[in-house]
């Protein structure tokens, strides 16, 4: 956006590849894994557009299903994109309220969603000029919901089935517990992904990095420069004012702006230093909460996992291209406490992807790449450090993924987990945390980051495009598009 304004501009990528947690790399020979995000759910069709990503390379496999949930009586679930064809599914497998209350928890998020698409390529209103904005229209009900309902109470007015309320919440990061307030107004903002196109959403052809290639490419043709192992040590200051960057091997470079994608922790107290920063601010950053610490499976395989005992014999290989693991409430709530204790889980909550069903160009003929991405997890466990778990725990998983595809662990022809710390160091996110800072209510719409979602920020000069900035994390393009309309308007471009 900024280039073709006509803005010279300058990206610098510490790593040998663009694109940060949304990447593809070679990480076994002849496999192109998508190292960290794993799906386009919520890219925003306004940027497909702006940035002619398709004329750049942009492919993507939409899919017809949000994922298969495997039940350990064999019994399975699927949630289609059809509402209606999944409410069927679940009457005919459990109850006529549980098709019901899908029916209807599906609406409640559909209006939760537009009532947050109003703000999400835009500068974001406080929760009090929300609540303002609704107060005498149908969306006050909505909105009092969101903030003052727990996730517990929802599901449990729904739903009588314990499988079909672990569903129902099968995507939803709770940091302190299913019963946190405002866990639902946080699920919200990652709820405009029903007003996209599904044509721009799916299994990214290429892996992820398909997507930020694309955008990579949208971003030279129009006159921006790209530099590759070029690692930032600080943001220069001169007089409170950000006037460029020092590199790693010690070269200067001037700008007249400088726009942090790093993590809001890392860019304050590192990259310009606590010394330079108002206690105040200083004292706000350190305390963003970034609890929601994750980790990432990766397995290449021979054959693909057999989920004949839940799907029948010969199954199409398209149902199991996202599973979900969580089988009922109780287990969520367990893995949660796990997590809030420091613990590592029996009860790991666990999306797995299999991307070859669909894109058969980023492995080997006839060879399968299995994901997991596990959720739930303590940034710092108690029984040693993540190195030392590591192992451990990539054999849970494999025994796990066992137990529904009995083939698994025979099928493996490789392996490696990276754990929260992993990711930290890989790609210097603060706490691993995808999301740079945890979604809460308090960490939302204009209170994302500073003032009014934290894009500009108390350093003149010096601006925020990444997940820790308003609307949040997953891949939307939302935050360095939001923070590109900031710059245009202050520099009157």
């Amino acid at each position: 956006y900024l280039a073709k304004a006509g803005l010279d501009v300058l990206v610098l990528e510490r790593r040998h590849v663009v694109g940060g947690a949304c990447a593809t790399e070679e990480i076994f020979p002849g496999y192109h894994v998508s190292t960290c995000s794993y799906v386009v759910y919520i890219l925003q069709d306004k940027i497909v557009e702006d940035l002619a990503l398709r004329k750049h390379g942009y492919d993507v496999h939409p899919l017809p299903m949000k994922r298969l949930f495997p039940f350990p009586d064999g019994r399975s679930l699927i949630f289609w994109n059809d509402t209606a064809r999944t409410c069927r599914e679940i009457e005919a497998l459990f109850s006529a309220k549980d098709a019901q209350g899908y029916a209807q928890l599906q609406e409640f998020w559909y209006r939760a969603g537009t009532l947050f698409n109003r703000f999400f390529l835009a500068e974001p209103p406080t929760i009090a000029e929300l609540q303002e904005m609704v107060r005498g229209t149908k969306d006050e009900a909505l909105l009092d919901t969101l903030l003052h309902t727990t996730l517990s109470e929802l599901v449990d007015d729904l739903f009588a089935s314990e499988e079909v309320k672990a569903a129902a919440v099968s995507h939803i990061m709770a940091a302190k517990g299913m019963d946190e307030p405002g866990l639902l107004f946080a699920y919200a903002a990652t709820k405009p992904n029903a007003l996209t196109n599904p044509d721009n959403q799916g299994i990214s052809v290429g892996g992820m990095g398909g997507l930020t290639g694309a955008m990579a490419r949208s971003a030279q043709a129009a006159g921006a420069k790209i530099r590759c192992g070029a690692e930032v040590k600080r943001v220069l200051l001169e007089e409170g004012q950000a006037v460029g960057v020092e590199l790693g091997d010690g070269q200067i470079i001037r700008s007249r702006i400088v726009i942090s994608n790093a993590d809001p922790k890392r860019t304050f107290l590192h990259l310009v230093g606590e010394e330079h920063l108002q206690p105040a601010v200083a004292d706000s950053v350190r305390s963003l909460e970034s609890a929601c610490a994750t980790l990432k499976f990766h397995a290449i395989v021979d054959e693909l996992p057999d989920f004949s005992r839940f799907l029948g014999e010969n199954p199409d290989p398209k149902l199991i291209s996202t599973v979900g693991i969580g089988p009922t409430l109780s287990y969520y709530r367990k893995s949660i406490e796990d997590a809030l204790a420091g613990r590592l889980t029996d009860c790991p909550v666990i999306d797995v992807q299999i991307p070859t069903v669909y894109d058969t160009s980023i492995a080997p003929e006839g060879k399968h790449i299995v994901s997991m991405w596990v959720r739930f997890l303590p940034v710092h466990p108690t029984e040693g450090s993540w190195a030392d778990l590591r192992e451990r725990v990539g054999n849970q998983l494999i025994d796990l993924m066992t137990e529904y595809a009995p083939n698994f662990r025979d099928s493996l022809i490789d392996w490696l987990v990276y754990t929260p710390a992993d990711i930290e160091q890989r790609l210097h996110i603060t706490d691993g945390n995808f999301r740079h800072t945890d979604h809460t209510a308090s960490q939302l719409l204009a209170h994302r980051l500073f003032s009014r979602g934290g894009h500009r920020t108390p350093i003149p000069g010096l601006y925020m495009c990444g997940a820790g900035t308003h609307p949040g994390g997953d891949v939307s393009g939302a935050p360095g598009h939001n923070a590109a309309q900031r710059v245009l308007g202050d520099w009157q471009v």
